[in-house]
């Protein structure tokens, strides 16, 4: 089993930026593939971006592609989220998700482990 914890969320200007972090425990970190999702009032959890175990491979989301970096420390079992140029429209929970694969993936449903969330919030 795994254990995931965010931190780092809170409010911030539009234009600002945030670093979140997910802390995980319960098994060998460096194994499994982590990514991070959001969910906005009203709208269902989407794809924000995705890492691979040991780091060397990464996707994002279109709407975030140029500003937000995803990593790993496989050192400190801790996955981090940069946002930066931040917008109204980022404002959501995030949630950083593992799978029990090596591999990246898009579809919150290949995750077997969540967060319990963090929010962020962009004010105009």
């Amino acid at each position: 089993q795994v254990q995931l914890v965010e931190s780092g969320g809170g409010l911030v200007q539009a234009g600002g930026s945030l670093r979140l972090s997910c802390a995980a425990s319960g098994r060998a970190f460096s194994t499994y593939a982590m990514g991070w999702f959001r969910q906005a009032p009203g709208k269902e959890r989407e794809f924000v971006a995705t890492i691979n175990s040991s780091g060397g491979m990464t996707n994002y989301a279109d709407s975030v592609k140029g500003r937000f970096t995803i990593s790993r420390d496989n050192a400190k079992n801790t996955e981090y989220l940069q946002m930066n140029s931040l917008k109204p429209e980022d404002t959501a929970v995030y949630y950083c998700a593992a799978r029990d694969f090596p591999s990246t993936a898009l579809d919150a449903r290949l995750y077997a482990h969540w967060g319990q969330g963090t929010q962020v919030t962009v004010s105009s």
